[in-house]
């Protein structure tokens, strides 16, 4: 009986462990919506939000009603002693009779409840708070788009050396035919030795960059993972080609979609920090202005030879003040003025980086406009020339193997279809990425 649960339980790890180890597969889409749930930098955007909505509350509350409750306890090891003329005792006139007042122990409790009435700095401190909330969402969509452009390229970085690999094997094991079938020909007599270092050469370059691109594999893969938040090690599976990817990506009508500035992140966070440096002059004013503050306590106090305060014969002696506190800033030696001109500063710094900032987004838009339609046109351009060194290569492979073109002729044609095939894939994933790049500046 024990051993058929030990089996069972066995069986139950064994299977929760292998459903841990199944890899995850995504599309495209898929990774970015999961990276913006588990990406290190978006958890913490997030926590951004939740902090800044307690700071706003942390400020708010600093002007409402504050409760506060002190015990004290005093014991006079040794009580101080008082001097009193000794004819106020029958004594002779000049001499002084010492005394002790008091008893040598005593307990107080209070209760003090402050409420602020006005302070002109708690009025803008309020005001900021809603600012700086919005700062915090703000950065959380910049965090957002951040996180969206970075998956984008590693998902990309991933199928690229996905194929680059497929193709490098694919031309590895070509290079290997035919230097196999060159080797047997020179062995006999029929090929020249040039022949067969010529491809030895070709086939090393090619094995060289193909277990580069195996360890490039591994790490665009781990890359993926970081950005979504993955354990490193995670043995992730995508969904989509590089090819079908880049041909969904090629969207002309991108170029031509509206554009409004204030939808722009960048010029929201540049905005907010105008409204900061805005409050940061109205708080240096308010400093001009007076406070006030009310307090009300109510307080008990007992007096004892020994320590009796629990006793219930214990006789204790009830306190209460109302009170009001008014502040009236009246010279400072122009410290103030100074912090006034310095705010006034600020704020005409950042409504100048204000106007830079529209000027530089639209310069950004024109030119992600630019390189997206550089990426398309050589996406275009390279396929056409994969095409072309593909039917080159193949041309002189026919020529090679009837003796009419050389070994160096045939290197030279398929060093141009290795250099075309590589251009293509890197055109596909220049076309994914700038239109990318161009969506997160229109904010599209």
């Amino acid at each position: 009986m024990k051993l058929s649960r030990l089996f069972i339980m066995l069986i139950f790890i064994s299977q929760t462990g292998y459903s841990q180890d199944e890899p995850k597969a995504f599309t495209l889409d898929e990774a970015i919506a999961y990276a913006l749930e588990n990406n290190y930098s978006a958890l913490n955007a997030e926590r951004d939000i939740i902090d800044a909505q307690k700071q706003k509350w942390e400020t708010i509350a600093s002007g409402l009603p504050q409760i506060t409750g002190d015990v004290s306890y005093q014991n006079f090891l040794k009580q101080p002693v008082s001097l009193i003329p000794a004819e106020f005792f029958g004594g002779e006139p000049g001499e002084f009779q010492p005394i002790v007042f008091g008893l040598p122990q005593q307990a107080t409790a209070t209760a003090t409840v402050r409420q602020q009435i006005f302070d002109g700095s708690y009025i803008v401190g309020v005001q900021a708070t809603k600012a700086f909330l919005s700062y915090s969402q703000n950065n959380k969509e910049k965090t957002r788009q951040d996180v969206r452009k970075a998956v984008v390229e590693a998902y990309g970085n991933v199928l690229l050396a996905n194929e680059s690999v497929s193709i490098l094997r694919k031309n590895l094991k070509a290079l290997d035919d035919n230097l196999f079938e060159t080797q047997k020909l020179y062995e006999n007599g029929l090929a020249e030795e040039e022949s067969v270092e010529q491809l030895q050469i070709t086939s090393s370059t090619v094995e060289s960059q193909l277990n580069n691109a195996i360890r490039l594999e591994a790490i665009t893969l781990q890359m993926l993972n970081l950005i979504m938040g993955l354990p490193l090690d995670t043995p992730t599976e995508l969904k989509e080609g590089l090819s079908d990817l880049a041909r969904e990506y090629v969207d002309p009508t991108v170029l031509d979609a509206p554009f409004s500035m204030e939808n722009n992140v960048d010029y929201k966070l540049v905005n907010n920090l105008n409204e900061q440096r805005y409050f940061e002059l109205k708080l240096a004013k308010s400093r001009a202005l007076p406070t006030l503050n009310a307090f009300v306590n109510y307080g008990s106090t007992a007096f004892s030879e020994s320590f009796t305060f629990f006793d219930s014969d214990q006789q204790w002696f009830d306190s209460s003040i109302l009170g009001f506190d008014l502040s009236i800033p009246i010279f400072s030696s122009l410290r103030r003025s100074a912090s006034t001109q310095r705010a006034k500063i600020a704020l005409e710094k950042a409504k100048t980086q204000l106007e830079e900032t529209e000027e530089r987004i639209r310069l950004q838009l024109e030119k992600a406009k630019s390189d997206y339609q550089l990426a398309v046109e050589q996406y275009n351009t390279t396929q056409e020339n994969l095409n072309l060194a593909e039917r080159i290569e193949k041309k002189n492979q026919i020529k090679y193997q009837e003796g009419i073109a050389s070994s160096f002729e045939l290197r030279q044609a398929q060093t141009q279809l290795y250099s075309a095939q590589q251009e293509y894939l890197q055109s596909m994933v220049d076309v994914i990425n700038a239109k990318t790049e161009l969506e997160v500046i229109a904010n599209n």
